[in-house]
């Protein structure tokens, strides 16, 4: 009798192991040559792209070289065209800057029937300021329309080398982000400059006092002003830079016109139709001087009177309009000529 031993099953059929697919790798560096010919020839394949350049350059040359060629001559265009726009922008923008510095002398100037007229007295203050400003935005302007057309000119060039350009505005953008964050001051500072500037707010020369932009309230005379900071250097000789953006107020002594005001206090036993005639004959004869009328004195100078009382002193005082800054040397010529006057007329300066 046999012994029978059951059968081994029957082992299951092991199923083919799937062949592996080689992953894809990224391009890499030494591979973007390749990519911008490749780029270059289907930039020309029927289909892709069709225009005048090619169809010009394959009646030409060889259909091996005529895709690289046309691709060529293509992105020369494209730099060309740019490069042409530029200039163009570049002139327009100086052409218009000049004009507007120019301003109302030019536009006196052709009514006068002549090219240009020489500015004097506050015209001429005014237009040096206005030429300051100008070609300052000029500069700004001329700088953010190199930027614009060569960066589209770039980002074209590429895209005709079918380089993809979503990864690098990405980046551009991320690094944006990064750089406005990192440097909140700078922009703020620059764009209160460019404000400053577009609004005249003050100039080079300017008497200002920025507040308490530098710690403490400053006062001094402008220097230099740029996009970033404020040059002021103060009566004792100390230069500050203040950058724009921390400049919240700024009281301006030297734009359009300053007023030069002086208090003559005279004895309260002094005739008061006698002291105020002697003042608007003193006014009166530095008005017609010819050394301060217009050139620095803007307005006939006015003695408004009385302007304080007390029990040993009557105050008296006087009111000139003068050109930017010059407020200062008019007062002191006014209390010298009065002082000069009341002594003539034995009149008591009162303590």
């Amino acid at each position: 009798m046999f012994l029978l031993s059951p059968s081994p099953s029957p082992s299951p059929s092991l199923a083919p192991s799937p062949t592996p697919v080689p992953s894809s790798t990224p391009t890499s560096v030494l591979d973007l040559p390749l990519q911008m010919t490749q780029g270059l020839s289907n930039a020309c394949k029927s289909g892709v792209e069709s225009d005048v350049l090619c169809d010009i350059v394959y009646s030409v040359l060889p259909a091996t070289w005529a895709p690289v060629i046309a691709g060529l001559i293509s992105i020369v265009l494209i730099l060309v065209v740019a490069f042409v726009l530029r200039n163009v922008a570049h002139r327009l923008i100086t052409r218009v800057v000049r004009r507007a510095s120019s301003g109302n002398a030019s536009l006196a100037g052709r009514l006068r029937g002549r090219q240009t007229v020489q500015p004097e007295g506050l015209d001429a203050v005014a237009a040096e300021r206005r030429r300051q400003r100008s070609e300052t935005i000029g500069s700004v302007l001329r700088s953010v329309s190199s930027i614009v057309i060569i960066g589209t000119a770039f980002l074209t060039v590429l895209e005709r080398l079918s380089v993809p350009i979503a990864p690098l505005l990405t980046s551009v953008g991320i690094i944006g982000v990064a750089l406005g964050f990192g440097a909140q001051e700078l922009v703020k500072d620059f764009i209160a400059g460019m404000f400053m500037l577009l609004e005249d707010q003050y100039g080079v020369g300017d008497v200002i006092d920025v507040g308490a932009a530098v710690g403490a309230s400053t006062t001094g005379t402008v220097e230099a002003v740029t996009l970033r900071i404020t040059r002021l250097r103060d009566a004792d000789g100390r230069v500050w830079y203040v950058r724009n953006g921390t400049i919240t107020r700024v009281g301006n002594e030297s734009q359009g016109w300053s007023r030069a005001t002086v208090d003559v206090p005279v004895a309260y036993s002094a005739e008061i139709p006698a002291v105020r005639e002697l003042l608007t004959q003193v006014t009166g004869e530095m008005w017609n001087d010819p050394a301060f009328r217009d050139s620095v004195i803007v307005e006939e100078p006015q003695v408004w009177g009385i302007e304080q009382i007390s029990d040993t002193a009557v105050v008296f005082r006087i009111s000139v309009k003068t050109i930017p800054s010059r407020q200062a040397e008019v007062a002191r010529e006014i209390r010298l000529r009065v002082k000069a006057a009341l002594d003539r007329a034995s009149i008591t300066i009162a303590g």
